[in-house]
């Protein structure tokens, strides 16, 4: 035992002693304790094994904070995650594990036999220097390979044989008295459905031992994400030194991997677009002008986990009314969606609830009366012709450059059409005048993160032109491809003002109508989509009032 664990086992039995150590923390009656129920004692002694052990990142293991028993199904299979109305089976990431081993084996010819994937779990945190841990959710590659809840494990898969082995870390047993019931190892190999378990301080022996009496090639993830530009978090252990270590091979392999989606996944999507539909239409019938924009981002969240077991959001909820509605990632930290809604705003709610680490991404512009005003109209019903011009011409094949040119090109014949712009609209995309409008890509993968890998596999270059410098992808759909549809049309003041400055734009503006539009803010219309194969309609996964005459008799019903 270590000294610091010699350590903790003095506090804890000095802590026994106190009359109070239990009964601050019983469920029901306190015999001896005016504290509140369900919560330890601030007393020094409790208070300090406390600090201690939440201290102690190699030991932790809050079931309580990744999902306990009930999260899983109480059938006889027992390995099936079911905190929501949607049963996911461990099936899911089986056969993830095994579509990575095939790639790896057939597509990128590992001939370093014997090899063994390895990959690192997601760690966990406090809060700064505090001891307050935010609800842990799972590192996106480890999840989709393991769909371990818990932190601080580490998985392992045989290329050769596929066998899977799971590492969680060993607890103490004084953990019971702050997380409940502690996992046997028997237990995770039940739940997560994997071919051996074993504790983290054994991994450096237990690797050596899948492999022996050959030498292991552990491969292991590094590789940048094309969105944020950080790098993967790559395995490491005590020991790893007497390895020999690959690690350029995995993460362009499990990449593609991830970009198209089995049937298992595509259903627990599906059912994250449900959910976040459902709760989108919950906001459209609870506005009324004079509400905080936070008050609707409450109703969401609300309906997405009261109603769906979705108990974290994709990204940080955007719900931006009247001008707000022009700022593409409102509701930042310095913009906590605080904004009163007002008579005759235009509302953009970009919103998305996650489901067992699976996302979804779903934007609404509606008008916070019920009503659109004429030129919010025009500019709403520009959108949604781009949106669905681009829904209709998607099938494998297509390129997604081309789509977003579709949009730019929808948007722009629309605005022609309405007396906004004048000119030649090829040379209108020529000139790049939808960046103008729409400065952000068209979509983005979709998967277990809202922005999902693959998007610029090697090869693949991203365009230094305005607009299409922001595509998350470039690539050629595919089916299985899972893709939002989210183009929009924004009067952002500072952008306006350059093209107006700008005389290859200035000439297809018409300044004195534009400057109608400005107080407009944005439209964005975005919808999560399934590529299927030829000859088959790709599939709308959202389920919202979307038309003009839609969104305004759900409004109007909604008040009665």
């Amino acid at each position: 035992m270590s000294r610091r664990w010699k350590f903790v086992s003095a506090l804890i039995e000095t802590a026994k002693k106190r009359d109070q150590f239990y009964s601050t923390w019983s469920c029901g009656a306190v015999a001896t304790s005016s504290l509140p129920l369900c919560r330890p004692s601030h007393s020094p002694a409790t208070g300090s094994l406390l600090r201690l052990q939440q201290g102690q990142r190699d030991y932790k293991m809050p079931l309580n904070g990744g999902g306990q028993i009930n999260n899983f199904s109480s059938s006889s299979s027992r390995n099936a995650f079911t905190l929501g109305k949607h049963k996911v089976s461990m099936k899911l990431f089986s056969k993830n594990r095994e579509r990575l081993c095939q790639r790896l084996r057939e597509v990128a010819l590992v001939v370093e036999q014997p090899s063994v994937v390895l990959l690192q779990g997601g760690e966990s945190t406090t809060r700064y220097c505090t001891d307050t841990e935010p609800v842990f959710r799972q590192e996106s590659f480890f999840h989709w390979a393991f769909g371990v809840l818990e932190p601080d494990c580490f998985g392992a898969i045989d290329v050769t044989t596929g066998k899977s082995t799971l590492f969680v870390p060993r607890l103490p047993e004084s953990y019971a008295v702050w997380y409940g019931k502690l996992w046997t190892l028997d237990d995770f190999k039940a739940r997560y459905a994997v071919d051996a378990v074993h504790y983290t301080d054994e991994i450096a022996e237990q690797l050596a031992a899948i492999t022996a009496p050959q030498p292991a090639v552990l491969l292991t993830l590094k590789g940048v994400n094309s969105d944020s530009g950080k790098t993967s978090l790559e395995a490491t252990f005590k020991g790893i030194e007497a390895f020999k270590v690959n690690n350029t091979v995995l993460h362009p392999e499990i990449c593609e991997c991830r970009v198209i989606k089995t049937a298992d996944e595509l259903e627990v999507l599906r059912y994250a677009n449900r959910i976040s539909s459902a709760a989108h239409r919950e906001v459209m019938k609870k506005i009324r002008p004079g509400m905080k924009e936070y008050q609707l981002e409450s109703e969401f969240l609300h309906h997405a986990y009261a109603q769906g077991g979705c108990r974290h959001s994709s990204y940080t909820c955007i719900c931006g009314s009247g001008d707000n509605s022009a700022v593409l990632h409102y509701g930042h930290a310095g913009a906590p969606n605080d904004h009163v809604v007002k008579e005759g705003d235009l509302c953009l709610f970009d919103m998305g609830a996650e489901y067992y680490c699976y996302g979804s991404d779903i934007t609404c512009t509606f008008p916070a009366s019920g009503k659109f005003s004429p030129d919010q109209k025009i500019v709403y019903e520009a959108v949604l012709k781009a949106n669905r011009n681009v829904i209709a011409a998607m099938k494998p094949g297509v390129g997604w450059v081309d789509m977003h040119v579709l949009a730019e090109r929808t948007i722009l014949e629309e605005f022609k059409k309405h007396g906004l712009l004048t000119g030649d609209v090829d040379e209108m995309v020529e000139a790049r005048l939808g960046a103008v409008f729409m400065p952000h890509g068209l979509g983005h993968f979709m998967g277990v993160d809202v922005h999902d890998v693959g998007g610029y596999p090697a090869g693949a270059v991203r365009s230094a032109l305005p607009g299409l410098k922001s595509l998350r992808t470039v690539r050629v759909l595919q089916p299985g491809m899972v893709i939002t549809v989210e183009p929009g049309a924004y009067f952002i003041g500072p952008v306006l003002d350059a093209a107006f400055a700008n005389p290859d734009h200035a000439k297809f503006l018409v300044k004195d109508v534009i400057q109608r539009f400005r107080g407009i803010g944005g439209v964005r219309i975005e919808d999560d989509v399934i590529v299927h194969q030829a000859g088959q309609p790709t599939e709308l996964m959202t389920d919202v009032p979307r038309t003009v005459d839609e969104i305004e008799q759900f409004m109007h019903d909604a008040r009665k």
